[in-house]
């Protein structure tokens, strides 16, 4: 028989919720949650050198700790640690760590390379299973799982980090916004052509060169954001504040067209590079044949 005492009835609960799923009935002691004073003991009955059993039990106690309290923890260390106390932004920032754990964030796992939270707690889980019939939970937690604790807080400080990161792009992208709220449009449209390099064209596919573009940039939007600000593509478009901007791209989930995709919204059409080359011949073929 395996027991595992609980200081809360709530934890002893959802674990044996989680053996529910993972074990047959018959495999469970009739009274598996047995109350005693202050503690929550879950019992459970294996019969003898069955290693199937226990490997499930294992994976039942291991989806409990992941799934029933991690978050939990991630919470109390931005709590406590980080003094991120709103429910709101707790939950921005667990949803950065798990697209981390998840695979789904390969530029901030380059900073955790190092660590394998599921193997070191599978590692951990089986190695207190072999090594006892009889444990506390709440012991488990506070001395075995002490190393595991700094990993979660390493997830918590990059994700963090990243939070903050996206507020301020946040914020920028909406000063942004602002400004171009209101404007002027100097030119109708743009087709802005991003193929080995920036290019900037009018609506009659005529090229405007460097020198013009510069001429058209607000002085105010580089004096106000001399470092956000990208003189050479978003600056032009700001000042021009074209009606249509449609941009030309092999490569649309790159940043600078996220950004631009960002700040000007409905007003962005996007195409492929060849459609551009298209259009311009079109163009230029139907401006032949009036003259």
């Amino acid at each position: 028989m395996i027991e595992i005492i609980f200081q809360k009835n709530e934890d002893a609960t959802d674990f044996y919720g989680y053996l529910q799923l993972f074990l047959a009935s018959s495999a469970l002691s009739n009274k598996n949650i047995l109350q005693f004073e202050d503690q929550h003991i879950v019992k459970i009955n294996i019969k003898p050198n069955m290693k199937e059993h226990l490997a499930i039990i294992q994976e039942a106690f291991y989806q409990f700790i992941v799934k029933s309290k991690q978050d939990n923890w991630f919470r109390r260390i931005l709590a406590d640690h980080y003094y991120y106390q709103d429910v709101e932004e707790q939950q921005q920032i667990l949803e950065i760590i798990h697209s981390i754990l998840e695979g789904n964030r390969e530029d901030l796992a380059a900073f955790v390379s190092e660590l394998d939270v599921e193997r070191d707690l599978k590692a951990t889980i089986s190695q207190i299973f072999q090594e006892n019939i009889a444990f506390s939970f709440d012991s488990f937690v506070k001395f075995r799982m002490r190393p595991l604790m700094n990993q979660l807080a390493k997830y918590v400080e990059i994700s963090i980090d990243e939070y903050k990161m996206e507020q301020e792009y946040q914020m920028f992208i909406q000063t942004l916004r602002d400004f171009l709220s209101g404007r002027d449009a100097k030119l109708n449209q743009i087709h802005l052509l991003l193929d080995d390099g920036v290019h900037f064209f009018d609506e009659h596919f005529y090229e405007i060169k460097r020198p013009d573009l510069t001429r058209m940039i607000d002085r105010k939007l580089l004096f106000n954001h001399p470092v956000y600000v990208d003189s050479v593509t978003i600056a032009p478009l700001l000042s021009i504040a074209p009606s249509a901007i449609y941009l030309y791209s092999e490569e649309i989930d790159q940043p600078l067209v996220r950004t631009i995709q960002n700040i000007f919204e409905e007003r962005l059409i996007l195409n492929s590079i060849a459609v551009f080359y298209n259009s311009k011949r079109q163009f230029s073929f139907i401006a032949d044949e009036k003259i």
